[in-house]
């Protein structure tokens, strides 16, 4: 069966979930999952896992992604975005100056309340499902990681603008521009989201559902899809004899001693003597040994 990263552009209009459904029906494959939730209104990348490539959907290393985010100054929705009710509106006075003298507040670890349109549970329930009853309540506070913000474009005269905003797991963009409206003090809500970079891979690399299509029809899915093993390029390689591989692939621990490769750093991707990538393993220093982490090799 097919396995491998299948790099999907989302089209406006669709969940994450839907793009999957969707996939299944042309893939024939039910076997599919996907590396971040994107919301409708949003388009861009999302690397859909498919076939064993789906064990890796808990235990990505590069989970940073970047975004390029329509705003509108001196509007403030129950959504945070344009898709909402209007909440408040307000003149705005925003200068493109005074937009960037307050972008280095938002920048490194941040507290950011999720928003009520969210998937966040709160005592068991979906914040979104609270929120279409009309209610609302208190969420904590979360910490989220933005490593950088920049202005794209900002037209003073009708407070519209683009930022392109790169972050860490977690973060919702839309309350970040909501927040920015807060600290301006005439509000903003999001307009438009478009991902660009998801787990180090980039738009101009994904496919919309039309190409996908085409490629079944030519029976060429195998020619499209990523290995595996590109989800985890960024951590060291750890290559293993014949005899060592046959060990990790029954489960059994490795002595570090023995290996070559070792680094300082506790997870490694593995591959066999045929460098074909095997799976995930971590380094235990206090006992000395390696141990099987994940193992992505069907059975």
């Amino acid at each position: 069966m097919s396995s491998g990263i299948l790099l999907m552009n989302k089209p406006q209009g669709f969940t994450s979930f839907d793009v999957i459904a969707k996939l299944r029906g042309i893939l024939k494959i039910r076997r599919l999952g996907h590396t971040g939730t994107l919301d409708p209104m949003a388009e861009g990348v999302l690397p859909v896992l498919v076939g064993a490539a789906t064990k890796a959907c808990d235990i990505l290393p590069d989970e940073s992604k970047c975004y390029r985010a329509g705003f509108l100054l001196g509007c403030v929705t129950d959504t945070q975005d344009s898709t909402g009710t209007v909440l408040s509106t307000a003149e705005v006075n925003v200068t493109k100056d005074q937009m960037l003298s307050i972008l280095p507040q938002f920048l490194g670890s941040i507290q950011q309340i999720p928003p009520m349109y969210s998937a966040v549970q709160i005592n068991g329930r979906r914040l979104y499902d609270l929120a279409r009853e009309g209610k609302v309540v208190d969420r904590p506070a979360r910490t989220v990681e933005i490593q950088s913000l920049k202005l794209l474009a900002y037209d003073a005269q009708s407070g519209t603008g683009e930022l392109e905003i790169t972050c860490g797991k977690g973060t919702y963009v839309r309350t970040v521009l909501h927040d920015i409206g807060s600290v301006l003090g005439c509000g903003c809500c999001m307009t438009s989201l478009v991902r660009t970079v998801a787990c180090g891979f980039m738009l101009k690399d994904c496919y919309g559902f039309a190409e996908i299509e085409t490629v079944m029809r030519q029976q060429q899915l195998d020619d499209i899809l990523l290995p595996t093993a590109s989800l985890f390029a960024s951590l060291p390689k750890l290559c293993l004899s014949e005899a060592q591989a046959r060990q990790y692939r029954n489960g059994v621990k490795l002595s570090l001693h023995r290996l070559q490769g070792i680094t300082s750093a506790q997870r490694y991707a593995v591959y066999d003597e045929a460098y074909c990538f095997i799976g995930l393993a971590s380094a235990e220093f206090e006992t000395g040994m390696l141990r099987v982490f994940k193992n992505f090799e069907e059975h």
